[in-house]
């Protein structure tokens, strides 16, 4: 285990190495942030200054070992925009995003894996049949267009449930944040199920998928044979099997609900990290959009870590076959 964790650990800090160049020279290719964030009426000398003060008077390369080495000891530079250090600018945005992910996330596998665990067990019935035609509507409909309508629904139409902003602030043993609170709670819930509805439809198919093929395996036919209860094969047998890809499937959804939430904060005006990258893009800001996608590079890079040592642990024929090949 420890050789596979430090080999992990050195094929994260390569992808991350490579990653970096490739986001540097594509945020680069974008074009330049001097043409949106300095006025056309400055004058050459101004316009000259105003570049070298941001630094993109010097070659892509050195601006890249500049970023790196800062980088390297936490400084990810300042934005060009709000004239602020940048790890500080994502630290107060990063609460709104892990709120609504979170919270988006606990929806989509509190009602995703039942319902798919029922469908499967009984895939003929009228209740399965019905979440099977629900999972495809959360397919088939976009992100945006789904949080539009919500709006119109429960913002608008039935005006239950505030739009916009996150709502009122708590603090509670050192974590601020609106979860605190029920107004809190009221902005977030209609942002969070639009964001869960596509996961949940997902994470829907594949546990329908997963309960349906393992139910047809030899041991779990057995296991009924000799009588043992129903909630026992359920559990024990067909659930805790078909958690191995499930861990996978949920384990991606968890970063892109963390990361990408881009559309979702921008329909619901919610001021987390998506919303920023959108802004930051509209106005070309480097050091911004580079930390950023750094950001959701790192948070898959440890999502995936975590979901390799967690199938250890639920199958033990991964730890064999992991002990095989280190042997």
């Amino acid at each position: 285990m420890l050789s596979f964790v430090l080999q992990r650990l050195l094929q994260s800090v390569i992808v991350v190495f490579v990653l970096s160049i490739v986001l540097f020279v594509g945020v680069w290719l974008i074009g330049n942030p001097a043409d949106i964030l300095i006025s056309s009426e400055a004058s050459e000398a101004d316009r000259l200054a105003a570049i070298a003060a941001l630094g993109l008077d010097k070659p892509l390369w050195h601006q890249y070992l500049v970023f790196l080495g800062n980088a390297a000891q936490g400084d990810w530079g300042a934005s060009f925009v709000y004239k602020e250090p940048v790890v500080s600018i994502l630290l107060q945005r990063l609460p709104a995003s892990l709120e609504l992910g979170l919270v988006a996330f606990l929806i989509a596998v509190g009602i995703s894996i039942p319902a798919g665990l029922y469908a499967g067990l009984k895939p003929e019935s009228l209740l399965g049949r019905g979440i099977m035609a629900f999972s495809l509507i959360g397919v088939s409909i976009p992100t945006f267009w789904q949080g539009m309508l919500l709006i119109v629904a429960f913002g608008i139409a039935l005006p239950i449930l505030p739009v916009g902003d996150r709502g009122q602030l708590a603090t509670h043993f050192g974590i601020t944040s609106s979860l605190w609170t029920l107004d809190g709670w009221s902005h977030v819930v209609m942002p969070a199920f639009s964001l869960a509805l596509l996961k949940m439809s997902l994470l829907m198919r594949v546990t329908r998928a997963a309960t349906m093929e393992i139910s047809r395996l030899d041991f779990v036919k057995f296991a009924y044979a000799k009588g043992v209860k129903s909630r026992k094969v359920i559990v024990g047998h067909i659930l805790r099997n078909a958690l191995v890809p499930l861990v996978t499937v949920t384990g991606i959804e968890l970063g892109n609900l963390l990361a990408y939430g881009v559309i979702t904060e921008t329909v619901f005006s919610w001021p987390g990290l998506g919303k920023l990258l959108i802004n930051s893009i509209k106005v070309l800001d480097r050091p911004l959009i580079v930390a950023q996608l750094t950001y959701t590079a790192l948070l898959f890079i440890a999502i995936n870590f975590i979901v390799d040592i967690l199938h250890t642990v639920i199958d033990p024929r991964v730890k064999s076959v992991m002990r095989r090949r280190t042997a």
